[in-house]
């Protein structure tokens, strides 16, 4: 006992069997804590469809703002016959009213209609 081994009743070859079913043990839960690959790809498939879908809609939210502006200022100029004042200033209307639904759908600023 004094030479630092700790022998509390236990043959040694029950400390050795011990330790390999704990080894395996470990081996084990690090296998399950590892995603498979199939799991590793549907999640980067999933993660890339959504950021393509997040994408999409950012780009769409511009594009709506700016056309629908100028759709607004060439009906305006037709019909105050200012042409092309309305369309100009429409366009440029529409191209903030885009960044700044751009900017409420990424969150970067709080939609002032939304209570969380």
């Amino acid at each position: 006992m004094s030479d630092g081994t700790r022998n509390q009743g236990t043959p040694p070859d029950d400390e050795a069997a011990l330790s390999a079913r704990l080894q395996r043990l470990g081996d084990r839960l690090a296998q399950a804590d590892r995603p498979s690959e199939q799991e590793a790809g549907s999640r980067q498939t999933a993660n890339n469809a959504a950021g393509f879908a997040r994408g999409f809609r950012l780009s769409s939210e511009l594009v709506a703002g700016v056309l629908v502006g100028a759709m607004i200022g060439w009906l305006i100029d037709r019909w105050l016959g200012i042409s092309p004042w309305g369309l100009i200033v429409f366009l440029l209307l529409g191209f903030a009213a885009g960044v700044l639904n751009v900017m409420r759908a990424a969150g970067v600023i709080r939609d002032p209609n939304r209570n969380d």
